[in-house]
């Protein structure tokens, strides 16, 4: 379950160890008006920060620094929260096939391509 309501701005995790990319998106997701949940650089903090509630979308790096995100993704995808994987380690179409539901971005994206499927991400989880 996503923790805004209609009264609140839409929840971003960010989880990405490489701090100028972290910042990056944090700037971005922030510029879009969303709240921010993150930067986290690895999974644990990730996973701890979902305990509290689940955000409305997130943006995941696969490798992280400790280790690949995928048990955080699969809680997400459990939950119904919308993901942008944003990796440059693996190949999107990988990405897709683990998780059809997800949007794959690979580094360098252009920050007009981020902004237009994080966009879709959060109205997609506010339809639902």
């Amino acid at each position: 379950m996503a923790r805004s309501t209609a009264y609140d701005r839409p929840t971003v995790l960010v989880v990405e160890d490489e701090f100028i990319i972290a910042l990056d998106l944090s700037e971005t997701v922030k510029d879009l008006g969303y709240a921010l949940e993150g930067p986290f650089p690895d999974k644990k903090r990730a996973l701890a920060s979902i305990r509290g509630g689940m955000p409305d979308c997130a943006i995941l790096d696969i490798q992280t620094s400790d280790g690949e995100v995928y048990p955080l993704a699969d809680e997400l995808v459990e939950a119904g929260v919308p993901i942008i994987f944003h990796s440059g380690h693996v190949p999107p179409e990988e990405v897709r096939s683990r998780y059809p539901d997800a949007v794959a971005c690979s580094k360098p994206c252009p920050p007009d391509q981020l902004i237009e499927v994080l966009q879709e991400a959060v109205a997609r989880a506010h339809a639902e």
